[in-house]
């Protein structure tokens, strides 16, 4: 089951990985009104992106450390998918493009299996 979580988490972290991508597109430092701009946006992204390939690394060692990190990138694909629709429920219009909404849907379902069975595995 560990292997299946692995390969699981690659696809997902690709997808959130693409999300940022599109994010900086839309400009999500505006939506969110994070300071610091541009530059803050992706001064921010350093230390996550390098936390999801450091979880990918202990997940395939089959480490504690590589389950937890897995357990919360799920849980943080969920939130994403979940703060998006939010925005475009309130009529927002970034993340409104198809390529936008279909990564959203894809990032939500791997990260509900995703999460699924790291609790799985963290409980066995």
């Amino acid at each position: 089951m560990l292997d299946y979580l692995f390969w699981i988490y690659l696809a997902n972290a690709a997808l959130l990985i693409t999300h940022e991508i599109d994010s900086a597109y839309w400009k999500e430092w505006e939506l969110f009104r994070l300071p610091g701009g541009p530059g803050g946006f992706l001064l921010i992204h350093i230390p996550l992106v390098f936390a999801v390939l450091w979880g990918a690394a202990e997940l395939r060692a089959g480490t504690a450390a590589g389950l937890w990190i897995s357990l919360l990138v799920g849980l943080g694909g969920v939130f994403a998918f979940c703060i998006h629709m939010l925005f475009i429920a309130r009529g927002r219009e970034e993340f409104r493009a198809p390529v936008s909404i279909a990564i959203l849907v894809g990032t939500l379902a791997l990260s509900l299996a995703q999460t699924a069975l790291s609790v799985l595995l963290l409980a066995a």
